[in-house]
């Protein structure tokens, strides 16, 4: 890897982890500076777009996610496997377990323009990822 190589995933790494921050810490004004105005957004029960679908979900989703394992795809495509947690909801509580899922992003133009969860799992997640990998 070059260094501009190097910097470019360093980039897209904080911009992930900085998303991560924002959803657990329900901050919307972080979520606005690192997301695309027009981001994609999805999960298991769909998807839309713009960052107002964004907020709306970090403010009622009551979901953590805690980042456990990175998988570069190619520039601007990256898949995080995640442990979710809703600590909020009457039928999961605090106690309960964390569930394993995948996210893919998409980063462009120093923002995350695509973030969508895949509860299907990491294979579930990659195969989406490099049927979106522009190579």
């Amino acid at each position: 890897m070059d260094e501009a190589t190097d910097d470019r995933a360093a980039l897209e790494r904080g911009l992930v982890e900085e998303w991560h921050r924002a959803v657990n810490e329900r901050d919307a004004d972080a979520a606005r500076r690192i997301a695309a105005p027009d981001i994609e957004v999805g999960g298991p029960k769909g998807g839309a777009r713009g960052i107002g679908v964004l907020l709306d979900w970090i403010d009622h989703a009551g979901i953590r996610l805690d980042a456990v394992a990175w998988h570069p795809v190619s520039p601007g495509v990256l898949v995080v496997e995640q442990d979710a947690r809703w600590p909020g909801r009457a039928d999961t509580g605090p106690a309960a377990p964390a569930v394993r899922t995948a996210t893919l992003f998409t980063v462009a133009g120093g923002r995350i323009t695509a973030a969508l969860r895949h509860d299907g799992g990491l294979n579930a997640a990659l195969a989406a990822a490099r049927d979106r990998d522009p190579s």
